[in-house]
C-alpha cells in the first residue's frame, strides 16, 4: 500500500471539489511530520492559496475537513500555520507492514534485460605499490554505488583500469634489478604487491641520496635531476619497454603478475569485485589512434614540435595536450582509448568514473573530447568526485612509504574488533571458528561503514578506534542490532511461536510502532535518492536512524513476554522486517551482517 500516493490522490480530489483546480503532481508536497508535532504526513498548502483566496490556516482547515470526510485512511488532522498535519488510522499502517512483509526484495527494483546499462569504473591502481587507505575509500564507494544502481533497476558493469605502464612502474623494476638479488614473493614470504612497493620506495631513497651527492658537488637541484644516472636508467628502461625489448617486457610481466596476485587477495578480503578489467598498456595505443582520427577530422590540431592538442576555449577551458611531440601519450589519451574499448565491448548508456576530486578538470575535459569524438554517453558521463581520506596524523605519501597499507589496515581493524568484542564479552559463548568469523565481519563492517556514512564529496579523517564502537553511528552498532533481532526470532521459534500473517484487527499499536513502520516504508525512496545522488551515505544514515529507533522500541516494549498473542506476533513481524531492511541496506554498502554476535 503506497500511502503517500493514496493521500496525494485524495488531496487532488479535495482540491478539485474545493477550488476547481487540478495542480501538477509536484505541487502536492507531502513530508514526514516533524517529531514535535502530531501527525504522520504533512501537506504544504502554500501552492494552493492563489486558488483558495484564503489565509494558509483557513485553506489547510478546509482541505483537512474534506480529507477527513472522504478518505478513510485519515483518522484526524491539525493545522500549524500553512501546514496540514495528517494522522493516519492504525489499520493503514498494518496494511503497509503487510506489504513490506510479503515483498522479499522490498525497496529494490528488478533488473530487466532492457534496463539501462551503466558502467562504473573504480579502483584504478598503479602496479608499483600495494593498495592503501585512499584506494579503500575508492573501492568501497565504487562497489556500493554499483550495488545501489542495480537496486534502482539498472544493469551494471563494474570495471577497473589498471595503470600498468609508465616511469613509476620502471622505477620499481629497476630497483629490483639492481638491488633485488632475485627475490620473489615466494622466497621472501611477502605479498607480491608489497614486495614491488618496497622497491618503489627503495628507488626513491636511492634517488634522493644521488641528488644530495650531486648537489653537494655544487650542482643545482635542476641540474642534479637532469644528471641523475638512476633516473636516466629508469627513462631508458621505459624507452626499451615501449620499443618491445624482450628482457624488459619479460621483467615487467613477471613483476606485474606478482602485483595482480596481491591485488586479488586484497580485493577478496575487502569484498569488492569487477566484471571487466582493462589495462593501460592495452588502451593507450587505442587512444593514440582515436586522437589521430580526431586530428584528421579537424577536431584536434598540431603544433610545430609535432604535439597534438585540442582547443577547448569555446567551452570556456584552455588548450589540452593529447600527444607529446615524441608521439608518447598522456593520461587523457589513455582514457580516450579505454572509452573506445569499453564502447566496443558494451552498449553503454551511462559511464560513471569514481575518481578523487583532484581530477575534476580532467573529467570535464574528457567529457567534451569524448562527445566530440562521437561517444554517445560522453556528454553525460558522470565523474563521481569524492574527497580525500586522511588519518588523524595527516596525509600519506607513497614514495616515502608513509601510506597506510590496505592489508595492514584490514588486519588492524579485525584485531581491534576482536579486542573490543572480548572486552565486552560478546565472544564468550562462541567457538573459535565462530569468533573468527564474527570479528572479521565486525572489523570490516566497521571500516566500511565509517567510510561510507560520510558524504562522499567531503574530505574525511578515518579513526580506526572510533569506528569499532558498539554504540553510536557505527557499523558494529548496526550489526549488533541485526544479530539481536535474529536472536529474538530464533527464541520465538524455539518457544513454538508461529508467525502467521498479520492480523488487521490489531488496532492497539503505539506511536513508536507506527513510527517504525513509517520509517520502514521510506526505504524505497531512500534507495532511489541514493541512486540519484550516487551517495551510499544516504543509505548508511537511514539505516542508523532505523536501528536507533528500533532499539528504543526494543527497550520500551515487551516482545516475547507480551501476553496478547496478536500483539506479540505483530511485534515479532515488525522486528523481522526491520532486520530485513537492515540486511538489504547494509548489503548495498557491501557490508555483511552476522546472524549471531
Amino acid at each position: 500500500m503506497d500511502l503517500e500516493k493514496k493521500i496525494s490522490t485524495a488531496v487532488l480530489s479535495a482540491l478539485q471539489s474545493l477550488y476547481g483546480i487540478t495542480p501538477e503532481a509536484t505541487a502536492i508536497q507531502l513530508q514526514k511530520t516533524k517529531k514535535e508535532f502530531e501527525g504522520h504526513y504533512t501537506l504544504v498548502v502554500f501552492p494552493f492559496l492563489k486558488a483558495s483566496r484564503k489565509k494558509p490556516e483557513e485553506t489547510a482547515q478546509e482541505i483537512g475537513e474534506v480529507l477527513l470526510k472522504n478518505e478513510p485512511a485519515i483518522a484526524s488532522f491539525n493545522v500549524i500555520k500553512g501546514f496540514l498535519n495528517l494522522v493516519l488510522a492504525p489499520q493503514c499502517w498494518m496494511g503497509v507492514l503487510k506489504d513490506i512483509d510479503t515483498d522479499e526484495a522490498f525497496g529494490t527494483k528488478m533488473v530487466t534485460a532492457d534496463a539501462p546499462l551503466v558502467m562504473v569504473e573504480y579502483s584504478s591502481p598503479n602496479t608499483n605499490k600495494p593498495l592503501h587507505l585512499g584506494h579503500i575509500r575508492n573501492n568501497l564507494l565504487g562497489f556500493s554505488i554499483s550495488e545501489i544502481l542495480k537496486a534502482n533497476g539498472n544493469r551494471v558493469i563494474k570495471t577497473n583500469i589498471v595503470n600498468d605502464r609508465g616511469i613509476h612502474i620502471c622505477k620499481s623494476m629497476l630497483a629490483w634489478k639492481k638491488w633485488g638479488e632475485c627475490v620473489t614473493p615466494e622466497s621472501s614470504g611477502k605479498k607480491g604487491d608489497h614486495l614491488v612497493g618496497d622497491f618503489y620506495v627503495l628507488f626513491d631513497k636511492k634517488y634522493k641520496q644521488e641528488l644530495a651527492e650531486l648537489q653537494a658537488e655544487g650542482k643545482t637541484k635542476e641540474e642534479a635531476e637532469a644528471l641523475s644516472p638512476l633516473m636516466n636508467e629508469a627513462r631508458e628502461m621505459l624507452r626499451k619497454w615501449e620499443s618491445g625489448d624482450e628482457e624488459v617486457v619479460g621483467l615487467w610481466k613477471t613483476m606485474n603478475q606478482w602485483v595482480y596476485s596481491g591485488f586479488d587477495e586484497t580485493y577478496k578480503n575487502l569484498g569488492v569485485d569487477f566484471d571487466k578489467i582493462y589495462y593501460e598498456s592495452e588502451t593507450y595505443l587505442e587512444g593514440k589512434k582515436k586522437v589521430l582520427e580526431g586530428l584528421e577530422k579537424g577536431i584536434m590540431y598540431t603544433k610545430e614540435d609535432g604535439s597534438v592538442w585540442a582547443d577547448l576555449t569555446a567551452e570556456g577551458l584552455d588548450h589540452k595536450l593529447l600527444l607529446r611531440g615524441d608521439g608518447t601519450s598522456v593520461y587523457m589519451t589513455q582514457d580516450i582509448g579505454t572509452a573506445k574499448l569499453r564502447f566496443d565491448d558494451y552498449p553503454i548508456d551511462k559511464m560513471v568514473y569514481v575518481v578523487g576530486n583532484e581530477q575534476n578538470y580532467h573529467f570535464q575535459v574528457l567529457s567534451i573530447l569524448l562527445d566530440k569524438l562521437g561517444f554517445e554517453w560522453g556528454k553525460d558521463l558522470v565523474h563521481f568526485s569524492y574527497g580525500m581520506v586522511e588519518l588523524p596524523e595527516g596525509k600519506m605519501k607513497s614514495r616515502e612509504g608513509t601510506v597506510v597499507d590496505a592489508d595492514d589496515l584490514m588486519d588492524e581493524m579485525i584485531a581491534t574488533a576482536r579486542e573490543t568484542s572480548m572486552e565486552l564479552g560478546k565472544l564468550d559463548e562462541c567457538t573459535q571458528e565462530e569468533a573468527d568469523a564474527i570479528v572479521k565481519v565486525t572489523g570490516l563492517g566497521a571500516l566500511k561503514y565509517f567510510i561510507l556514512k560520510v558524504d562522499p564529496r567531503k574530505n574525511m579523517t578515518f579513526n580506526p578506534k572510533e569506528s569499532i564502537d558498539f554504540n553510536g553511528n557505527t557499523g558494529p552498532f548496526i550489526q549488533y542490532t541485526y544479530a539481536r533481532i535474529r536472536s529474538l526470532l530464533r527464541k520465538a521459534a524455539d518457544a513454538g511461536i508461529q508467525l502467521a500473517e498479520l492480523d488487521n484487527t490489531v488496532s492497539e499499536i503505539s506511536d513508536k510502532e507506527i513510527s517504525l513502520i513509517q520509517n520502514l516504508s521510506q526505504y524505497p525512496a531512500v534507495v532511489a535518492e541514493a541512486g540519484a545522488e550516487f551517495s551510499p551515505a544516504v543509505i548508511a544514515n537511514y539505516i542508523y536512524d532505523l536501528v536507533k529507533e528500533y532499539n528504543q522500541f526494543y527497550h520500551d516494549f515487551s516482545i516475547l513476554r507480551e501476553p496478547n498473542e496478536k500483539i506479540r506476533s505483530f511485534r515479532l513481524i515488525l522486528s523481522r522486517n526491520v532486520a530485513k531492511v537492515i540486511k538489504s541496506g547494509m548489503g548495498l554498502l557491501g557490508i555483511n551482517v552476522p546472524e549471531r554476535m
